[in-house]
Order: structure tokens, then C-alpha cells, then sequence
């Protein structure tokens, strides 16, 4: 096991009714005045705008609001928040929304407190040293940022997606109350379940010696979202499923199912590539056409960690030892998961042809600066042969 340092600051308030405590939870804090930044206007349409906003002015919270989030939210929407929070001298961001919500509130929360361009965070090329408090209310189980430390902004100008990583990202509190998923639709319900399962498999397949203690939490939690989201696929309504999913989503990405390994996430690299150069894709849906093209080319290197998930997650006897067969049954069970839930397997699925492969390839590698690390190391070659698998 390698050494490592886990700090999760983030209050979670869980279950039923939870949204109504925002503004009581915010003045706990000292808190007077926040940024409430949402998406596309759902939730003036199902009641939670009005349920969060009441709740605000109950606690003598003054709100001012930037709505418009989109899908693989954008630096230009960014910009506009941090303007905003100076202008209005906002303390604190509120992220009502799934992850593409809760990141663009990190960014905006980063850059509010640092001058300069806040795409330099997203690229690395600076280092934030303060950020404003994120606090979020969580309406999708999907990107678990509610509790991560990441964040991932596309930048129109060139469609590049980047994400990056620094503890000002962990939000101070996340409100998730499951019951607010129920009216999340099949298809986007789906994406959330392959973007929590693709975190820790993402940490789980990482090449790294075996750490049993986080394995069996990230096999338990692998199986139970597969579990909780047949449920939830056909009953939406079910509250216990639901909620497992919830909480999944917030483990998945807070780093506990990678404890003690050298993570690393080729499959949501070359997926920022995809989601970046076409908007339309949601990035559990490109998430679930790359891993089990990825699984089938890296296999081979590693059969005895895909056998083992065969069997632990999968429920595989391997009663006559064959990890590379336990380990292909593996694979082929998750992409079959996959498509049981409507999600795609294949860029054909997507829309997408070939004729995009060396640019994506190209960009992933920061134009030949860099390679992803894994059971196989990938460079623009072997991103290409990963993206032609997944055709």
C-alpha cells in the first residue's frame, strides 16, 4: 500500500427534505451573501428554485443568481460568475445542479479569489492560494464532485476540456437529498450510474500492487450501484435506491475507493477529448463507450485484477483458475451493463465516425507532451488503437 493523506472536509446532510436546511446552513457558517448558480432552469420547473430560495430568505441570506450552466460547462459562463461575485461581493457560491453545476461554481469560487485568468488553474499553469467557500445541493447522482477535489471546464476557444485538482475545491457542505433524483430521466440516470462506477473503476484498475482493504470497498460499492441503479432504471421513484446511488456517487469521487493506490484515469482523459470536441455527448456516455474498449486492449497485462473484479463484483466462479477468461467475462458483463441501461458501447452509438481520432488523439497528449499511465502506457498510438476498438 502506498502512502497517502486523506482529508474530506465536506459536510454531507443526507435524506428526505435535507434541501429545505440551505439557508439555516449557510448562516451556521456566518455566511450573508451568495452566488446561487444552477443550470438550465429545472428547477424553477419542479419547485426546488423555489424550495432553496425561500430557504435563503428564511436564514437572512441575500442571493444573487447566475443560471445557464450547460453540460460540460464552459469558461465563458465562468467568467461571468467571478465578475458577478465581485461585483456583489459574494462570501460564498451555491451550487444547486449535478457536477457540471458544482464545477462551474469551484472554478468561479477559485476565480473570484485570485486575479489573473482562471483557465491558467485548468491548465496547470498556476496554482490557486484561496477561493471563496462552495456549498452544494446535489439534484443529479452522477460526477461526485460534491466531495472531490477536481473540476472540469471546457474552453470554447479551441473545445478543450481540462480538469484539474487542488484542495480549495472540496466544498464546505453538500445537501443531498435522493428524493430530488426522482425526476432525473432514464437516459441521464444512466450516464450518472457509469460516471460513479467509472471513478472507482477507474482507481481500481490503476496499475498499483493490490490494497485489499480499499479494494473490498470499491468491489462493495461497484456491486451495490449496480444493484441500486437496475432498480432505479425501472423504478425511478424508489427512494432507497436512489439514495444508494447518491452516496455512491459522493464515495466514488472523494477518493476513499483509491486509497493506497497511484491512481490514474486514462479513460476520463481521452473521454474530456471526446465531450470536449462534441458538446452533445455526455461524459458518462463517452465514459461508457472508452472503458470497455480500454479493458480489451490492457487485459492482458493485468489478468489477475480483472479476474479478480469478475468475481467479486460479477459474481464469476473461477474454479479452474483462467484469469484471462474470468477477466474477459468481466469486461463483457460490465459493457453489457452498460447496454442494459440504454447507455452506448460504441462511438457508432455516439454519431461519431473516425474522422476525429487524430485530433482527439493529438489533444490528449497535450500535442505529444505527454502519456497516460496505466497497465499500458498510452501515447497518441495507443489512444488511437483504444478509439478504434471502441468503433
Amino acid at each position: 500500500m502506498l502512502n497517502f493523506e486523506y482529508h474530506v472536509p465536506t459536510k454531507i446532510i443526507f435524506g428526505k427534505d435535507t434541501h429545505r436546511l440551505t439557508g439555516r446552513t449557510i448562516a451556521e457558517y456566518g455566511y450573508k451573501k451568495v452566488l446561487l448558480h444552477y443550470g438550465g432552469g429545472s428547477i424553477k420547473q419542479n419547485g426546488i428554485y423555489d424550495d432553496i430560495t425561500a430557504s435563503l430568505h428564511d436564514a437572512g441570506i441575500q442571493y444573487v443568481e447566475l443560471g445557464g450552466v450547460s453540460p460540460n460547462p464552459k469558461l465563458s459562463l465562468v467568467k461571468e460568475g467571478i465578475a458577478l461575485c465581485r461585483q456583489e461581493q459574494v462570501e460564498l457560491v451555491l451550487a444547486v445542479g449535478g457536477g457540471s453545476a458544482i464545477d462551474s461554481a469551484k472554478l468561479i469560487a477559485v476565480g473570484a479569489a485570485n486575479e489573473g485568468d482562471p483557465w491558467d488553474f485548468s491548465i496547470r499553469k498556476r496554482t490557486p492560494a484561496a477561493a471563496l467557500p462552495v456549498g452544494t445541493v446535489l439534484t443529479i447522482s452522477a460526477a461526485g464532485s460534491e466531495m472531490s477535489l477536481s473540476c472540469v471546464i471546457t474552453n470554447e476557444d479551441g473545445l478543450l476540456k481540462r480538469g484539474y485538482n487542488t484542495p480549495f475545491n472540496r466544498p464546505l457542505f453538500a445537501i443531498c437529498n435522493p428524493a430530488l433524483t426522482y425526476t432525473v430521466n432514464k437516459f441521464q440516470t444512466g450516464c450518472g450510474i457509469v460516471d460513479m462506477m467509472m471513478h472507482t473503476l477507474e482507481r481500481y484498475f490503476s496499475d498499483s500492487p493490490d490494497t485489499p482493504l480499499t479494494d473490498r470497498m470499491a468491489e462493495g460499492l461497484l456491486a451495490s450501484v449496480v444493484e441500486a441503479g437496475t432498480i432505479a432504471i425501472n423504478n425511478p421513484y424508489d427512494y432507497d435506491a436512489r439514495a444508494n446511488l447518491m452516496w455512491a456517487s459522493s464515495l466514488s469521487h472523494s477518493d476513499l475507493t483509491g486509497l493506497g493506490r497511484d491512481v490514474s484515469m486514462p479513460c476520463h482523459q481521452m473521454e474530456h477529448e471526446i465531450s470536449g470536441m462534441y458538446d452533445r455527448v455526455a461524459h458518462g456516455a463517452g465514459l461508457s463507450v472508452l472503458w470497455p474498449a480500454w479493458a480489451k486492449y490492457v487485459y492482458r497485462f493485468a489478468p489477475a485484477r480483472f479476474a479478480g473484479y469478475a468475481v467479486r463484483v460479477w459474481g464469476y466462479k473461477n474454479d479452474d483458475g483462467d484469469d484471462l477468461k474470468a477477466a474477459a467475462f468481466g469486461i463483457e458483463a460490465t459493457e453489457n451493463f452498460f447496454s442494459g441501461i440504454d447507455m452506448p458501447t460504441r462511438f457508432s452509438h455516439l454519431g461519431i465516425g473516425a474522422e476525429k481520432f487524430d485530433e482527439m488523439a493529438e489533444k490528449c497528449t497535450y500535442w505529444g507532451t505527454r502519456t497516460l499511465p496505466g497497465y499500458v502506457v498510452l501515447g497518441k498510438k495507443e489512444i488511437m488503437d483504444v478509439f478504434e476498438l471502441a468503433k
